[in-house]
């Protein structure tokens, strides 16, 4: 009787770095593709003697949950969480405002130059007094100069395109109305001359990040603030400087606008020869142009006081959570902003939001932009308030997915913060399923993720081992140039860490193992040297990193169907795989969640040939496995050692002879039956069937101390339910190869069953209890009907004769129960074992065939030969 197990790629579940887990198998079945989810959820069910006794295994098979159930995709679709509106609304609302007075006095402007020019100097320019001809000609200049002469290249399109200039150009347009009202706000400090203000620190910063990215910008272009408009004129007619002094002329203009309009309306002394239309025209003219220029230094006030005293920026960015940063960032955006409104119509700029804005960002040309756009999405997706909004944004836009990806293959050295950003962001894209498959989706991706993957040496030659990341440099070796100074840990453990989050979907499995040395890497981190393990002081990255690559290992091997069966071959054909896994396992104490996941590697890698015999060959592998598994103190990794020894063991000569290579196993494993703990119960009966089947000739009498179980699993058969239940049937019809009826009439006794009729009685309410197949026990009925079969062809059963117990079974009415059994059989109690719904290497003989040999023979005189599995 053979089978074979595998683990479904739903079959694995992680609760984030912190560990992976097993539970109960009676929850709600996950889907196929959410390698995690499974887990996680199974979990939450304990185990109890009369319980499911199991976690979520390679032994039954998982259905796909309906597209309804909770998923990986569990983020909110809403906003912010707290119902509150985006804080760049403030901003958007602000340049809104700013716009309506701009545009309002420009308008104002236009109307009192035409009036002036068409009316005043048209048809009275010689009858005006000398008074109020220049002071019409100062007015009609200043503001002609102010409304038409605004340059947009030095000023708006300045402030939206460079951002080293834009606080410079904030401060130096407001500077005269910040000092007046900050004298009327706190006149002693004006009087004393100003003290820095509390917000002296983030302005360092913000300044320390303006010189940043301007050193960052690409050296093939100009830096607009420093280009020269002249030639041979040096720093004079610098832009930056002649947009600081256009600004200047502005409200000098409006100054002096205010002025003049002012005295000449107090005097009202418009003479000359013929004033009956002068006057009117004169006081329309002066009043226009002092609204004019009056709304334009409110504009500037307004300004004055939302940006320099109440501190808008500030308020924004705190609420934002942009870090220290966040003022150059939002000093961009709201000029932006303003730039639209002004451009175009006021309602422009109100249609900005940060998210869309530093996704235009990324996608410029220029280093500077790139780097404030990756900022601002690496600030909103980490943030619990605004991640879920951001990362749909982001991952429903294809050119933004595209361009983050492709900043992971940017390595030049002042790109770095731009790709680490980048990273960042792309792995908590991966971490949704939908945005996931986007990532995955993209030509090269997979690719782009290696590429943040690196082990700091050239890939190993013959007869070395390729060294790890923290591990110490051989002797006269030094890193390549290109990578002294450079901190490659950081984009290592992000690699890894979307590497996991990919692998969640089985398709993304299949691209990661087909992607060219990505296997070998990720492979290559899951190394460590006695001293790192053993090490109390060992940093947590470097933990992590192993911890991440035993992840994205353990999900590899427990993909399901063909892929996974690809993929199982691919991990153990790696040199390096199990002699790494037996590394963590012998020196690994102090990090038991290590030794756990280096144990489901192994359990995985057992569900293929390959996988075993590599195993096998490494030596002390088994041992170490075995010594984890008796442990008694540590239960937890004690069971999934013995789950990766029961798998070891299945269906291979070569693995039960290395399990029984070793001293008093047997003697063990018995004693193990009687543990308290159902989990370790439950793998030692695995362990004991598999050995019993599969062990070759020549321990076959060594295995016969195995009969020693049998009160044990008798007794369980009695009392236990479910997975116990199940195994300890299979074992019971395994131990009876070793005795005859007789025998088997003693031990039943032994194990308090009054006589064989109570034992008839309890297999046929075994059956009656499964009239159908149960996905928690597919194996429950097909080890109840060969232990009939059993006990109608041993010798000597029934007191005398086999023939006792056809007739017990007969009138317990297991005749009518096996021909219920045979109208209901199915695919499901074909298979060994099960990677998610997908059945892994069939038994010898069908069920069906089973069934019908049973019913021949309790139809019969009782003869008939034993049904081989």
């Amino acid at each position: 009787m053979k089978y074979k197990k595998s683990r479904d790629a739903t079959g694995l579940g992680s609760n984030g770095d912190g560990g992976w887990q097993k539970g109960g198998g009676d929850v709600p079945p996950s889907i196929q593709l959410d390698i995690m989810e499974h887990r996680g959820a199974a979990a939450t069910t304990g185990l109890g003697t009369g319980g499911t006794a199991g976690s979520a295994s390679f032994f039954e098979p998982w259905r796909e949950r309906t597209p309804g159930s909770s998923g990986s995709g569990r983020g909110s679709s809403g906003g912010g969480g707290d119902g509150r509106e985006p804080p760049e609304k403030r901003l958007t609302l602000f340049a809104l405002r700013l716009a309506v007075l701009e545009k309002a006095a420009s308008g104002l402007g236009k109307l009192d130059f035409v009036w002036a020019t068409v009316v005043l100097l048209g048809g009275f320019a010689s009858t005006l007094s000398i008074t109020d001809f220049w002071c019409v000609t100062v007015i009609l200049v200043g503001e002609g100069a102010r409304v038409f002469g605004r340059s947009h290249e030095l000023e708006w399109q300045q402030h939206a395109t460079q951002t080293s200039t834009a606080g410079g150009a904030l401060r130096s347009s407001s500077r005269f109305f910040r000092h007046i009202v900050h004298a009327l706000v706190d006149p002693a400090a004006a009087a004393a001359g100003g003290r820095r203000n509390d917000d002296d620190d983030a302005r360092a910063r913000a300044a320390l990040f303006q010189r940043q990215i301007v050193a960052f910008m690409r050296r093939r272009a100009w830096h607009a603030p420093d280009v020269s408009l002249l030639p041979y004129t040096g720093w004079v007619f610098v832009s930056r400087k002649i947009g600081r002094l256009l600004n200047w002329m502005q409200v000098l203009s409006a100054l002096a606008c205010v002025v003049l309009s002012v005295m000449r309306l107090w005097k009202q002394d418009f003479g000359g020869r013929d004033s009956r239309n002068m006057r009117p025209a004169l006081l329309l003219f002066y009043t226009l142009a002092l609204v004019e220029a009056s709304l334009f230094l409110f504009e500037k006030a307004y300004w004055t006081w939302k940006v320099s005293v109440c501190k808008l920026l500030h308020q924004v960015s705190a609420e934002c959570e942009l870090g220290p940063y966040g003022l150059v960032s939002l000093k961009r955006f709201f000029y932006d902003a303003y730039s639209r409104c002004i451009a175009g119509s006021i309602f422009d700029g109100i249609k900005m939001d940060l998210v869309t804005f530093a996704e235009d960002l990324i996608l410029s040309d220029f280093l500077d932009e790139q780097i404030i756009g990756v900022r601002i999405l690496q600030q909103f997706a980490n943030s619990e308030r605004s991640a879920s909004d951001t990362l749909r944004k982001v991952g429903t836009t294809p050119r933004s997915i595209d361009r983050l990806v492709e900043m992971l293959n940017w390595k030049r050295t002042e790109e770095d913060e731009v790709r680490l950003c980048a990273a960042e962001i792309v792995s908590k894209l991966a971490s949704k399923r939908q945005n996931a498959l986007r990532v995955s989706g993209i030509p090269g991706a997979i690719e782009s993720v290696t590429s943040l993957l690196y082990t700091a040496t050239s890939p190993p030659v013959s007869g070395t081992h390729p060294q790890l990341p923290g591990a110490p440099a051989e002797h006269g070796a030094s890193p390549p140039a290109a990578s002294r100074g450079y901190d490659h840990l950081q984009f290592n453990l992000l690699g890894l860490l979307i590497l996991k989050r990919l692998a969640r979907d089985h398709d993304n499995c299949g691209k990661i193992g087909n992607a060219r040395g990505l296997l070998a890497k990720v492979i290559n981190f899951t190394q460590a040297s006695r001293a790192l393990l053993q090490n109390p002081h060992v940093t947590d990255s470097q933990v992590r990193a192993m911890k991440r690559a035993l992840k994205v290992v353990k999900m590899l091997v427990s993909t399901t169907g063909s892929t996974g069966k690809a993929l199982r071959e691919s991990v153990a054909e790696n040199v390096f795989t199990v002699s790494n896994l037996r590394g963590i396992l012998r020196y690994g104490q102090q990090h038991r969640e290590l030794q756990k996941l280096a144990t489901d590697v192994l359990t995985g890698l057992a569900m293929h040939d390959s996988g075993k015999e590599a195993i096998v060959a490494t030596g002390g592998v088994v041992k170490l496995l075995l010594s984890i598994f008796f442990n008694v103190q540590d239960t937890e990794l004690g069971r999934e050692a013995g789950e990766a020894l029961a798998m070891l063991a299945l269906e291979s000569e070569a693995g039960c002879a290395a399990i029984l290579r070793q001293t008093d196993v047997l003697d063990q494993l018995v004693s193990a039956l009687q543990d308290g703990d159902a989990r370790r119960r439950l793998n030692a009966a695995r362990v004991l069937r598999n050995l019993c089947a599969y062990s070759g000739q020549q321990q076959r009498e060594r295995l016969r101390v195995v009969t020693k179980a049998l009160p044990a699993v008798l007794n369980a058969t009695k009392v236990d339910k479910d997975r116990i239940l199940e195994v300890s049937v299979g074992l019971s019809t395994e131990i009876c190869q070793f005795i005859d009826g007789e025998q088997f009439a003693a031990e039943l006794r032994g194990a308090g069953v009054a006589d064989e009729r109570a034992y008839v009685e309890l297999l046929a309410s075994i059956l009656k209890q499964y009239r159908y197949p149960d996905i928690r026990v597919p194996r429950m009925r097909r080890f109840v009907v060969q232990q009939v079969i059993w006990l109608m062809t041993s010798s000597g059963g029934g007191g005398d004769h086999s023939g006792g117990y056809v007739q017990l079974l007969r009138e317990v009415g297991m005749k009518r129960l096996l021909e219920s059994i045979a109208d209901t059989t199915s695919e499901l109690e074909c298979y060994h074992v099960f990677s998610g719904s997908v059945g892994i290497s069939k038994h010898r003989e069908s069920f069906s065939a089973i069934v019908d040999s049973a019913l021949e023979l309790i139809a019969g005189s009782g003869d008939g030969a034993r049904a081989e599995d």
